[in-house]
């Protein structure tokens, strides 16, 4: 199985290998400590538990014997499609 990423034109990552619309992004991803990026994660699945944004495993048990909620896998990191692409989906 290959891993993919979108912001990156191939595989293994090199620096300057970014799709030429995810430039700017990627440029301020870089300087974001990780502490800052782990808070943002951490804010997120604290609201995404608040709102509900969860299913329920009914295989796997919590310590009360209901179902093991979980949160609907997210990612932090927007996925950024330009117009051109855009169009050619609809």
């Amino acid at each position: 199985m290959h891993k993919f990423d979108e912001m990156y034109e191939s595989l293994p990552i090199a620096a300057g290998a970014e799709r030429a619309h995810y430039k700017r992004y990627a440029q301020w991803l870089a300087r974001q400590p990780d502490s800052v990026m782990q808070a943002r994660r951490t804010e997120a699945e604290m609201i995404f538990r608040r709102v509900g944004i969860t299913f329920a495993v009914y295989g796997a048990k919590d310590e009360d014997g209901s179902g093991t909620e979980r949160l609907i896998p997210f990612d932090l990191i927007p996925r950024v499609i330009p117009s051109h692409e855009w169009l050619r989906m609809r």
